[in-house]
């Protein structure tokens, strides 16, 4: 069953598991004892430490191992917010950074600091001049992500991190996404990182954090890991992941130049084979394994419940399968469509066969969640030139895609000037409407709120 969800959780790498297996019989004691099985421990620890600094490009006195990336992110933000207290409280983050970034600085707001959101174009990308103006003489930290998990678009963090030089604040880079492909460049403060990513084991993360750095720890400190990651290392996991590390990397240049074949074929057939489909992300910019798609009139849930009986295993940041039925805040911040959003990222080997066999099964299954939904076919009718000039659609109620599905079916009904408003209460509906006039060339004349939810007009043009 092929299985295209890496950038979630890549499968474990087979030196991860070599390094795994022959570690658990040298790691397990206490690497600060000063003992046989100690010191050998300790040098396993040492030796982790070297390889995963090599691969992060910084000194192994710099590199802290965490419990998570998450742990990473949070003791980066929150022992650097805390360091340079005395500067100020306000903190710059990308409006599509990983949740992890953003409930950090969420925290932090509600702890009376405060937090400027950086907006993104299109394709998820953060402007460098945007973010410079965002920077103030309070402000104790910027955040900006590598690569975006979800549409795979790179950010410019070179040119980021030499606006924050110039203004002297410390940047804070979530390279979790992009440490397997090489390091991140630029003059970068803070580093955070998972394991898990590339194919190492769950359970580490790396945090890097530059000489020079104001940096307080929070919380109670011991003598481990420079005292930012207290508890007993599990240098068997950390072991694996650096050595797993290395070995992607040592397999990245020829892997992205393949995968990123793969994944550009992807972009631009699945257009071709599904019509009303938008490819979402920088198309250049980009990480080489990583594709996203919104398809509409689509169930996501139902997409991707069909997409696995195929035996394809994706992912999706479609508000139609998460729990609180609101769009992914990546393709929110980004303005693109939500619904029926499917996002391909290839592990390390995806065979050819598995891609092409995907995109034979990826027609079907959308036409026969369409079909189920009642979806229109094809483009808008024809306008009735007898129809009313204003025809309401009352979609209250509904969830994602049903008030895009009825507003492409309401839309035959009036006239070319004619205006057909949506009652919606689905906080999808915000987003996917623009982009299905977007996509239809239908104007969009914006919202009102309504006795329930709101109301959004669509003038028809053609």
């Amino acid at each position: 069953m092929p299985y295209f969800d890496a950038a979630s959780s890549a499968p474990l790498h087979p030196v991860a598991r070599q390094a795994l297996q022959a570690s658990l019989d040298e790691g397990w004691a206490d690497p600060a004892r000063l003992y046989r099985e100690g010191r050998r421990a300790r040098l396993l620890l040492d030796a982790a430490r070297e390889a995963a600094a090599e691969a992060v490009g910084c000194r192994p006195d710099e590199l802290s191992f965490t419990g998570s990336g998450t742990r990473a992110v949070h003791l980066g933000i929150y022992g650097s917010l805390s360091g340079r207290r005395r500067v100020g409280r306000h903190l710059v983050v990308s409006a599509v950074e990983h949740s992890s970034v953003l409930h950090s600085a969420a925290s932090h707001e509600s702890d009376g600091g405060s937090v400027t959101r950086v907006a993104v174009d299109r394709t998820g990308r953060v402007s460098p001049d945007a973010y410079a103006e965002a920077l103030r003489g309070d402000t104790a930290l910027a955040c900006l992500q590598s690569a975006n998990h979800e549409v795979g678009t790179l950010q410019p963090v070179a040119e980021v991190a030499e606006a924050c030089r110039a203004a002297g604040v410390p940047l804070l880079v979530d390279a979790a996404q992009s440490l397997a492909w090489g390091p991140v460049e630029g003059a970068w403060s803070i580093l955070a990182a998972s394991a898990h990513k590339w194919g190492g084991p769950a359970g580490v993360g790396l945090l890097a954090v530059r000489k020079g750095v104001r940096f307080a720890p929070q919380g109670p400190v011991d003598e481990r890991e420079s005292g930012r990651a207290p508890g007993f290392e599990n240098i068997p996991a950390i072991v694996a992941a650096a050595a797993s590390l290395r070995a992607v990397r040592a397999e990245a240049a020829a892997e992205s130049v393949r995968l990123r074949a793969l994944v550009e074929r992807i972009r631009a057939r699945v257009g071709e084979l599904v019509p009303d489909v938008e490819v979402v992300g920088d198309p250049a910019r980009r990480l080489p394994h990583l594709v996203t798609f919104s398809c509409l009139y689509v169930d996501g849930e139902s997409l991707l419940h069909e997409l696995d009986r195929a035996e394809f295993s994706v992912s999706s940041g479609s508000s139609c399968t998460s729990s609180t039925l609101t769009p992914s805040h990546v393709l929110r911040a980004m303005g693109v469509l939500s619904e029926g959003n499917v996002r391909v990222s290839l592990p390390l080997g995806t065979a050819e066969r598995d891609v092409e066999r995907f995109l034979e099964v990826l027609p079907g299954v959308v036409a026969s969640v369409r079909a189920r939904l009642g979806a229109p076919a094809g483009a808008s009718g024809a306008a009735d030139p007898a129809g009313a000039e204003e025809f309401t659609v009352d979609s209250l109620g509904r969830l994602c895609p049903i008030p895009v599905i009825e507003l492409a079916k309401a839309i035959g009904r009036v006239p070319v000037g004619g205006v057909v408003t949506v009652l919606a209460d689905d906080e999808a509906a915000r987003l996917d409407i623009p982009a299905w006039c977007e996509m239809r060339g239908q104007e969009y004349l914006g919202e009102h709120p309504a006795e329930r939810g709101a109301a959004y007009r669509v003038r028809r043009t053609g």
